[in-house]
């Protein structure tokens, strides 16, 4: 790949990043500010504690809540450029520290979840085309069309009662044990609270991928140059080998990216259910208790994560197909 194609090829995602992050940032603003949720009101229901007037106004003084929204989206957008994504009103703490601090305990659940559901689905996706209209085929459609419509909740609830509740056979939450911090946790402890909530986001995961990779596989073996190469005795494993694979590689990588966000909102939910202490549940805490800038700050850095694997998925594509040319035509 020339430096020089590489080169102009980042500098455009560069430019769309800053335009996405533009627009994402004030139609988030604008639907923040129009939200019922008084910030003051939240912050002071979620300490217990009551307040007078005067108190109440120094509170939103503190935070700029009292100034007019476009001045307050005018601030924030500077702060933005400098790196300052403001200060977390429940955690008290930088918005750009409560985000790293939890997006490292959601990156091992997302990251689980997200090489289980591509490889796995992928695989079952083979399987199926290859052994289209078997039984084999026809129990992975099953389960692939049962799990594709779950919600990730119920499914997580579901894991949760079977596996935690009855079996005893997995921690009921959390991503550590119980006062022991995430970080001084030790790497078994961590894979043993992580694989009820890994396994509730992989599981719907693996039923897209391996959809699609079965159709894809199905097309490819009948293509003209599938049934030549049969004729001329090539087995069919040969032939998924040889043409369906490299084929069938790049739709699965292109759904596997494209399914960051899905994964991302599905972390929401099965944070929630399993009280793991990721970004998501952090989210959560963010809506209801309206932690304005950290909400705003999730939405920002949720936005700069899909895109940074739409751009990795971009340049796997010429790794995997050198006929790909990357910022220009073939």
């Amino acid at each position: 790949m020339p430096v020089s194609r590489l080169t102009k090829f980042l500098f455009k995602k560069l430019a769309r990043l800053v335009i996405l992050l533009f627009a994402v940032s004030t139609v988030s603003f604008i639907l923040v500010t129009l939200s019922p949720i008084d910030p003051v009101d939240a912050y002071l229901r979620g300490a217990g504690v009551q307040v007078s007037p005067e108190q109440r106004e120094l509170i939103a003084q503190r935070y700029g809540l009292n100034e007019p929204p476009p001045l307050r989206y005018v601030r924030w957008l500077g702060q933005i450029a400098q790196g300052n994504l403001g200060h977390s009103i429940i955690f008290t703490q930088p918005v750009l520290q409560v985000i790293g601090n939890r997006f490292l305990t959601s990156l091992w659940l997302m990251a689980t979840a997200w090489i289980l559901s591509g490889v796995i689905g992928f695989g079952l996706g083979v399987l199926a085309g290859a052994r289209q209209g078997s039984w084999l085929d026809q129990a992975i459609r099953f389960y692939a069309y049962t799990l594709a419509s779950t919600p990730t909740f119920w499914l997580a609830l579901l894991l949760l009662i079977v596996f935690a509740v009855w079996l005893r056979a997995a921690p009921v939450c959390c991503a550590s044990p119980l006062g022991v911090p995430v970080g001084e946790a030790t790497f078994w402890q961590r894979v043993q609270h992580l694989i009820l909530p890994a396994a509730a986001l992989s599981i719907i995961g693996i039923a897209n991928i391996a959809l699609h990779t079965r159709q894809k596989l199905i097309d490819v073996l009948h293509t003209d140059y599938a049934l030549f190469a049969r004729a001329q005795g090539e087995t069919n494993s040969g032939l998924i080998m040889q043409h369906g694979l490299r084929n069938i590689a790049l739709p699965a990588i292109t759904l596997q990216f494209a399914s960051l966000s899905e994964l991302f909102g599905g972390s929401v939910l099965a944070e929630q259910v399993f009280a793991y202490p990721g970004l998501g549940e952090a989210t959560v805490q963010a809506g209801l208790r309206g932690d304005v800038p950290l909400l705003l700050g999730i939405v920002l850095f949720s936005a700069v994560f899909v895109f940074v694997g739409n751009t990795v998925a971009d340049i796997a594509y010429h790794l995997i197909d050198p006929r790909i040319r990357i910022g220009g035509s073939a």
